[in-house]
Formats: structure tokens, C-alpha cells, sequence
């Protein structure tokens, strides 16, 4: 009798994430990195200069209307940072939230014709989102570094090189998030409209273009049960000396992050096993 190196079977524990195997294709990961990372820009004159371009013009808009128009302050931070940071910030969220939640309908192609471990593309979205964001945080400590040389009160803190920390953060709220909702898109694809319009709307009720002192008092249960208010503030107080995060937000945002990236892992298993016969 012949014995197997991998036998694949459809019976699977609620949460089995198969860390060997993801390990043993890791190479996959990467190949599935590095195609998302170039097919964005592909045939572009650009390319990876609008990772830079687009938040740019982003800030420009926001700094326009929230701080000139609107009339928001930015607790003493320069505009340029104030919304450079939180616009970056958010940009990581919801791509890594965009990218999970059309898994299943985005590899459909691939999905149906070879095995291998679903959970390496999700990763390697992620990974994608991560290396863009980065490229945008590097711009963003050329400015920072500016400011501090020409004498503007801005004092990064030593906690600032948690900052690894918070793009996990992020990206785990993000993708755990996208991977609820790619469990459900299977099956109702009005979700994807809906996810467009939430997200928009979702940005206005997270401390991106405005600062969280200047949410009254009566509208501050919003943030705390927003898990993403608690990054983008911490964001401000690591690299910019200012800000407050209470207590309780902070303990709150971790554990809707634990717990959305735990029911979006066990969905996820799931739903791999389905997905096809749906799609």
C-alpha cells in the first residue's frame, strides 16, 4: 500500500489554521505577494509612485476642507502630517478589508482547479497592503523629520518603534474583518455595494481628519466601539507627542481585534470547503 506525503480531506477542525503547511508554501505566499503588488500598477508610468501620489492628494483635499473651510483643528499638528498619518493609516485598513472580503470571488479561477492552503492568499494581500503602506510611511518620516529640523513641536516618542506593532494591528482587524464578509459575498454579492458605501461612510466615524479631542463628549461611544480609533490616535501620540487614548478605548480596540480576527479565521475554514459549489 502506497504511502502519502499529503492527504487533503474536507473534515476539518473549527479553527485549523495548518501552520505546516503554510510554512511548507511559503513560497506561494510570496509568488501571491509579489502578484499583487505588481499587477496593481501594471503598465502604469508611475507605478509605484502613486502609493505616495494618491494619500498626497488625499491630504491636500482634507486639509482644504476640514482644516481651511471646516475650520477643525489638528491639535497643533502640522496639517501636512495630521493628514498625511491618518490617511495613510486608514488606506492600510481598508485594503487589507477590501482585498480578504473578495478572496473567494476574486480566485474563484484558481480555487477550483488546485489545491493548496487557502489562508496564503489573505496573508499575502495583507503583506501587499503592508509593503504600500510602507512605502507611504516613508514619505511620511521624510516630512515628520523636516518639521522637527525647522523647530515645530513634534516629538516622536520612544514607543514610536512599536510601530510594527500597530500595522499587525491594523492589518489583522483589516483582514480578519474582509475575511468575515468573504465568507459571506459568496453568497450575497450585494455585500460588495454595501461594503463600498460603509467604508466611505465609516472613515467620517474614525478620528482620521479630525482629532479625537474634538469629538464631543455625547458622540464619543461611537469611537470606542470603532476598534480602528484607538490605532490612529495611539499613531498621533507615538510620532507626534499629542493626543489621548482612554484607557478602556484602548482595551476595547484589542479585543474586538482578537475577537473579529478569531470569527473571521473560523468563516473562513468554513467557507473554504463550500465555496465553490456557491460560486
Amino acid at each position: 500500500m502506497a504511502d502519502w506525503d499529503l492527504t487533503v480531506t474536507s473534515k476539518h477542525k473549527l479553527l485549523d489554521l495548518k501552520l505546516r503547511e503554510l510554512i511548507r508554501y511559503r513560497d506561494l505566499v510570496l509568488m501571491f505577494f509579489i502578484r499583487d503588488f505588481t499587477t496593481t500598477y501594471k503598465q502604469t508610468i508611475l507605478g509605484p509612485l502613486w502609493h505616495i501620489i494618491s494619500p498626497l492628494c488625499s491630504t491636500l483635499v482634507y486639509a482644504f476642507a476640514f482644516g481651511n473651510i471646516a475650520g477643525i483643528g489638528t491639535d497643533g499638528i502640522p496639517s501636512l502630517l495630521f493628514y498625511y498619518g491618518g490617511t495613510t493609516l486608514w488606506a492600510f485598513f481598508s485594503t487589507c478589508l477590501n482585498t480578504a472580503s473578495g478572496i473567494f470571488l476574486n480566485n474563484s479561477g484558481v480555487f477550483g482547479k488546485v489545491y493548496f492552503p487557502r489562508l496564503t492568499v489573505p496573508i499575502a494581500t495583507t503583506l501587499s497592503a503592508a509593503l504600500k503602506m510602507l512605502i507611504q510611511f516613508a514619505m511620511l518620516m521624510i516630512f515628520l523629520t523636516y518639521y522637527i529640523m525647522t523647530g515645530n513641536p513634534v516629538r516622536p516618542t520612544i514607543c514610536a518603534f512599536l510601530f510594527p506593532l500597530m500595522i499587525i494591528w491594523l492589518g489583522a482587524l483589516g483582514t480578519g474583518a474582509g475575511m468575515i464578509l468573504s465568507a459571506l459575498t459568496t453568497k450575497y454579492r450585494d455585500l460588495n455595494h454595501v461594503l463600498t458605501l460603509a467604508l466611505q461612510l465609516a472613515m467620517y466615524v474614525t478620528p482620521v481628519v479630525y482629532p479625537l479631542s474634538q469629538v464631543p463628549e455625547r458622540f464619543k461611544y461611537f469611537f470606542y466601539v470603532n476598534p480602528v480609533s484607538a490605532p490612529i490616535e495611539m499613531f498621533r501620540i507615538w510620532f507626534y507627542g499629542v493626543g489621548h487614548v482612554p484607557d478602556n478605548m484602548l482595551l476595547m480596540s484589542v479585543a474586538f481585534t482578537a475577537l473579529i480576527l478569531l470569527t473571521g479565521l473560523i468563516l473562513f475554514n468554513r467557507n473554504e470547503r463550500t465555496c465553490m459549489d456557491v460560486i
